[in-house]
């Protein structure tokens, strides 16, 4: 019963951390697609290779950091210097004057929130016991994504106040500041055993050994596919919402993502997680088709923006969960590097693609083409689960 309290509290401490941390990112993020086309040199495929670049550094410097907080077993100290490194650049948008800055900056706090993540899912993992992972997942989800509603909310009052979009830039170190003490004062170590003198190689092929690689195949076919937020707001932009209110858009866009994280992780825990997933493909699927329509308006935007964000809550929060269950115990950490590795690079193709898509042959045909690799993706688990069984 004590490992248990002393767990949840880890978990917890840990939720506020990514809260008050969400707060500063998604202050910035919810008017950094508009900010960014604004700049010199700007255009849409230039903000899915931005998007694109950004998310894949980060994702493969995940498989790093997993590798070596498994050999020294020291994760809380990995976790700080991410956090630390991030909050200390998202500022800095507030001076950027080229697409190239943007681009530098927005690498430099993804490679901060690479280095934390692996680590930080990890001790998440060790935390609780497995019967308790989907839930944990989804509690730690739900705080990170209440601090991300709150974000892009702050970032639209402070514009209707009369704050310029780089005063936001600045304001975001304060939050930022919050979940620095909270992390060094509350969150524990969970110290265990380092893992063993093996070469990385070897423990790699020992995580992708058994059915965890085809797992992370099923994830490739549907992350090709799957762009992220900007291509939302920037559609929201294009169906009449003032850019003032863009934040707003990426607030019920959070908002779902909120409410669906610990439900989904309850029922993932409940049914499987496998199931659990497809459904959370299949309303990727659902948004993808609602965004090649021809339609607009702002209530168009706010709806579509509330189908991604279920999607996001789901597939997050279940699909990080899924990775303890097909990895070796001691190997957890390199185990969600690799997924990461795995997801970063399809991040990068999928974004790009999009993006270059949407610019020369328009958004139906680049939001169609994420349909189309969301339907295999939902295939390819049908096919997964019933290997297994």
């Amino acid at each position: 019963m004590k490992r248990l309290s002393e767990g949840l509290r880890n978990v917890i401490a840990l939720g506020f951390v990514s809260f008050f941390t969400d707060i500063s990112s998604e202050m910035c993020f919810s008017i950094l697609p508009t900010f960014i086309l604004g700049l010199t040199g700007a255009s849409r495929a230039v903000l899915g290779v931005i998007e694109g670049l950004a998310e894949a550094l980060s994702y493969g410097m995940r498989a790093v950091s997993g590798v070596f907080s498994d050999r020294f077993r020291r994760r809380k100290a990995i976790v700080l210097v991410g956090y630390a490194f991030s909050n200390a650049v998202k500022p800095l948008f507030a001076v950027a004057q080229t697409v190239v800055d943007a681009l530098v900056i927005r690498v430099g706090d993804r490679i901060g929130k690479a280095v934390r993540t692996s680590p930080r899912d990890a001790l998440l993992s060790e935390s609780v016991s497995d019967k308790r992972m989907g839930a944990a997942f989804g509690l730690h989800r739900a705080l990170d994504q209440t601090g991300a509603i709150l974000g892009p909310i702050l970032a639209s009052a402070f514009m209707l106040f009369g704050f310029t979009v780089r005063d936001i830039f600045l304001i975001s170190f304060l939050p930022g500041l919050i979940a620095l003490v909270i992390l060094l004062t509350l969150v524990k170590e969970r110290v265990g055993k380092p893992a063993g003198k093996e070469k990385v190689l070897i423990e790699v092929e020992t995580v992708l050994k058994g059915r965890f690689s085809l797992l992370l195949l099923v994830v490739v076919l549907f992350s090709i596919g799957a762009f992220n937020f900007s291509f939302i707001l920037l559609r929201a932009k294009d169906a009449g919402v003032p850019e003032s209110l863009i934040p707003l858009v990426y607030a019920v866009l959070n908002m779902a993502h909120a409410i669906i994280a610990i439900p989904a992780g309850l029922l993932s825990d409940k049914i499987g997680k496998e199931p659990v997933l497809i459904m959370g493909y299949g309303i990727f699927f659902t948004s993808a088709l609602l965004l090649s329509a021809p339609f607009g308006g702002p209530v168009y935007a706010f709806f579509v923006a509330l189908v991604y964000g279920a999607y996001v809550g789901i597939v997050e929060t279940v699909q990080r969960a899924l990775v303890p269950g097909y990895a070796p115990s001691d190997l957890r950490g390199t185990a969600y590097g690799i997924y990461y590795l795995t997801v970063g690079l399809s991040f990068l193709l999928a974004n790009t693609i999009i993006g270059y898509m949407w610019e020369t042959l328009g958004s139906s045909v680049a939001f169609t083409y994420s349909a189309i690799t969301a339907g295999t993706a939902i295939i390819g688990m049908v096919a997964f689960i019933k290997a297994k069984s």
